[in-house]
């Protein structure tokens, strides 16, 4: 899973020559917080616990994109660090989603599968685009790789939550909503769980690693 610590080395120092990686986080910030209102907005009017789950993974990855603007250009330690910090926020982001998916199962009703459907596909758009975008700096160092899960993850997200309108459709039930919310968490988890342990590797290399990128 991890890389090198010469290709996350080689990584940084790519970003750091190619303004181009600014711009792109920039994009991807505005993107972001952008689709958490609308997210948010729309899955509190259609009551669907996997929209609300998407709309804060859409925060939790606008406030990554701007910690990530804030470490460019610093030494390979404190870019693990924030990678470090970024981890932890896609771990709680999953325990919020597992709990909130426990008290739906509880008493919920069914969500309203049109405004779910059309929501996904919205935010499916963004999340390509992004990833897209991103896509050339998977193999960077930790906190360049946890933008790309992140933005990877959030596109197979959209994509469940646009199966889970399907599932709404046709059963009348919540219990699709409520998978998927589930999916969710678990795909934060396994993120988060793989950025944090990239990051404690590259804070384990010490000082030979910690070179300015």
């Amino acid at each position: 899973m991890a890389d090198s610590c010469c290709e996350s080395a080689c990584g940084s120092e790519t970003a750091k020559a190619d303004p181009r990686w600014r711009r792109i986080l920039w994009v991807a910030l505005i993107v972001n917080a952008a689709m958490f209102l609308v997210e948010m907005v729309a899955g509190s009017t259609a009551d669907s616990r996997a929209l609300q789950a998407d709309a804060l993974d859409f925060l939790g990855d606008a406030a990554n994109y701007a910690v990530s603007l804030a470490v460019v250009g610093t030494a390979l330690a404190w870019r693990a660090r924030a990678a470090l910090l970024k981890s932890l926020f896609m771990l709680g982001f999953a325990a919020w989603v597992f709990g909130s998916a426990i008290l739906a199962f509880v008493n919920s009703t069914a969500p309203d599968p049109a405004t779910m459907g059309a929501v996904g596909a919205l935010a499916l758009a963004a999340n390509v685009g992004v990833a897209l975008l991103l896509y050339r700096y998977r193999t960077g160092d930790a906190n360049m790789r946890s933008v790309w899960i992140c933005s990877r993850n959030d596109a197979i997200g959209n994509v469940a939550v646009m199966l889970a309108a399907l599932g709404v459709l046709g059963t009348g039930s919540a219990w699709p909503d409520l998978i998927v919310a589930g999916i969710m968490a678990a795909l934060a988890l396994t993120g988060g769980v793989q950025v944090l342990r990239h990051a404690l590797a590259e804070l384990k290399a010490g000082p030979a690693a910690a070179k300015p990128a």
